[in-house]
């Protein structure tokens, strides 16, 4: 990873891993030692009280599984368990518990003697499409309620789950789910993640030589293939989780081959436009690089396997920069793709145009929304072999070890909304480790104090800043990131007009804020730059959230010599009602505006 003419260049490197090798860099904490405070808070006990804990698990969920009539289909029953498990381990709620149990002992109770855990009919199963991956997915949240339960029940089942699949396929081993409507890794998504978590699990060697050889996951190297045609080769949710499943290998079976299709992915996203500004990717599901928003960006799927393999990456490599594009991922199209009160979760995303809500709790958009809520408390610290890493910054705590010295972290803030951060380091008894701290790529000029005197070395944008010092109970670590609203330059299909930004956040339009704009076309807006103002305070999305103002002209209209027609409130990017993110402006070469510091050509 470098950097070129001052943008990101995401790449892994082949051969050798750059920054820490794999088994040396960071590592997660324990979910049942993080709390979550503000925004990010506020949304994982939203998702557990307003969602998990009130959808009809028994009638939408489990039903299909007790009848076992299907011959096509998808639920999504092992991801909402892969979710139940972590929130019921970062809970600890008693209900959470309960619900998770539930969900677990009646897919237990359901399975078949011969191994089989899903929901079609007998003359159906395994080669039908989805099967192998409804039952993948509950491969996985079996095996995750035994890491952290040490449910010896799920561990056997998610056992006899695999070994079906093995057997079945094993016996006709060039035979394709879905009988080759789409491509067999699409049909049979997150089955290789699974066996191999089952591999590490149960330390059966079968599972990680079906991925080996019946899967050839080693030799995997599929190309970016743009739109939705044909055997949906495409599709971005699938390759990423696939990519996901390879770097795992990677730890086991370190191969070159194996982190070519991630850099690929990578690359296309950062240097060929496949990223969107909100910090997503895909169109109806699929790869695209036209930087148009509307209608089906942005699969709410996409986006969790994205912040999946970035998290995966950042405790591989130790770099920064994926920390930059998961913090605007999930500040922007994550957070969108929920109702503010948690309930309702979204298929997809859109920049431009209405967005609508998912019209059930099943699936796999809603359950994947769920389980990449429950591992955002892992994503915030991790584990050093030297000390402790704080990557997101949001109001938390945490406890850890750093050798054997009992060590508690914890953040005050309310960022986004501003750039002051206070970090509490709280080892007992004093002990010399690391702290690292991740400098934005759009942060320039942060400031950090340790008990009020500034630290000697500059914090550069898009790296660590390395604090190795003797740390003491009650030590804190102040931080500073200027933050105000710029512009970004639109590229491709956004040439020629501007996003909003407040530090990772992104803004946009809507018809509910701005009522005098209920029937007029948001695509022919002009923005008057001279006139930004802001942040102000606006609670209309959330509790302590931002807007801003900005007068406008109809394109139409002579500007700039025309008064403007509008003052227009711009609200954050998870706004439900939001409808419009870029913005003609006047001079499309106006030097405030800023180009895009996650892309590396416009």
């Amino acid at each position: 990873m470098h950097s070129r003419n001052g943008h990101l260049v995401l790449s892994v490197m082949i051969g050798m891993v750059t920054g820490m090798a794999y088994g040396e860099g960071m590592t997660h904490l324990d979910l049942r030692d993080i709390r979550v405070g503000g925004e990010l808070g506020q949304r994982i006990d939203a998702t557990i009280s307003n969602n998990l804990m009130v959808l009809d698990a028994d009638g939408e969920f489990l039903k299909p599984f007790r009848e076992r009539t299907a011959r096509d289909g998808y639920v999504g029953l092992g991801k909402l368990i892969d979710a139940a498990v972590r929130f019921a381990a970062y809970s600890g709620d008693p209900a959470v518990l309960e619900r998770k149990r539930h969900l677990v002992d009646t897919i237990i109770s359901l399975q078949e003697p011969d191994g089989y855990i899903g929901m079609f009919e007998p003359g159906s199963r395994v080669w039908s499409l989805w099967d192998i991956h409804e039952m993948s997915y509950l491969i996985y949240g079996l095996t995750t309620d035994y890491r952290y339960f040490q449910e010896e029940r799920s561990l056997a089942a998610a056992q006899k789950a695999a070994d079906y699949i093995i057997t079945r396929w094993g016996a006709e081993p060039s035979r394709e789910p879905g009988g080759g409507s789409i491509t067999v890794y699409m049909a049979v998504t997150g089955l290789e993640a699974a066996l191999l978590a089952l591999h590490n699990a149960s330390h059966e060697q079968r599972y990680l030589d079906f991925c080996v050889n019946q899967r050839e996951l080693a030799n995997w190297d599929g190309p970016i293939v743009l739109g939705r045609w044909g055997q949906i080769q495409g599709h971005a949710y699938a390759y990423m989780a696939r990519c996901l499943a390879q770097l795992r290998l990677y730890q086991l079976q370190p191969a070159p081959q194996l982190l070519v299709p991630t850099r690929r992915a990578l690359d296309f996203m950062t240097s060929e436009n496949g990223l969107a500004i909100s910090g997503t990717c895909g169109q109806h599901e699929c790869w695209h690089n036209t930087q148009e928003g509307a209608a089906n960006l942005g699969e709410t799927c996409a986006t969790a396997y994205l912040i999946r393999l970035l998290d995966e990456l950042l405790r591989m490599e130790g770099k920064s920069e994926y920390g930059d594009i998961m913090e605007r991922a999930v500040y922007n199209s994550l957070l969108a793709a929920q109702s503010p009160d948690g309930r309702h979760i979204r298929y997809y995303t859109p920049q431009e145009g209405p967005r609508v809500y998912f019209d059930k709790d099943t699936y796999c958009c809603p359950c994947n929304f769920r389980r990449i809520l429950a591992e955002l408390p892992e994503m915030i610290y991790y584990r050093t072999a030297d000390g402790v890493a704080v990557n997101l910054f949001v109001a938390s705590n945490a406890e850890l070890s750093v050798g054997d010295v009992p060590v508690r972290i914890s953040q005050e803030t309310s960022y986004p909304s501003d750039g002051s951060v206070l970090i509490q380091v709280q080892p007992e008894p004093a002990a010399k480790f690391a702290v690292r701290l991740r400098v934005p790529a759009w942060c320039a000029g942060m400031k950090v104090e340790i008990n009020g005197a500034p630290v000697t070395e500059t914090p550069k944008p898009g790296s660590f800043l390395f604090l190795d010092r003797e740390w003491h109970p009650g030590d804190a670590i102040q931080i500073s990131m200027p933050m105000e609203l710029h512009l970004v330059k639109g590229r491709v299909a956004q040439a020629g007009k501007a996003a909003v930004m407040y530090g990772p956040r992104v803004f946009c339009l809507s018809r509910a804020k701005n009522p005098a704009l209920e029937s007029e076309d948001l695509h022919l807006i002009t923005i008057n730059p001279d006139t930004l103002e802001g942040p102000i305070p606006d609670d209309s999305v959330r509790p302590d959230g931002l807007a801003c103002k900005v007068r406008a002209w109809r394109t139409t209209n002579w500007y700039p010599q025309a008064p403007e027609d509008w003052e227009l409130v711009l609200t954050e990017f998870p706004d439900p009602h939001g409808e419009a993110t870029y913005f003609h402006v006047p001079n499309p070469l106006d030097s405030r505006l800023r180009d895009d510091e996650l892309a590396v050509r416009g």
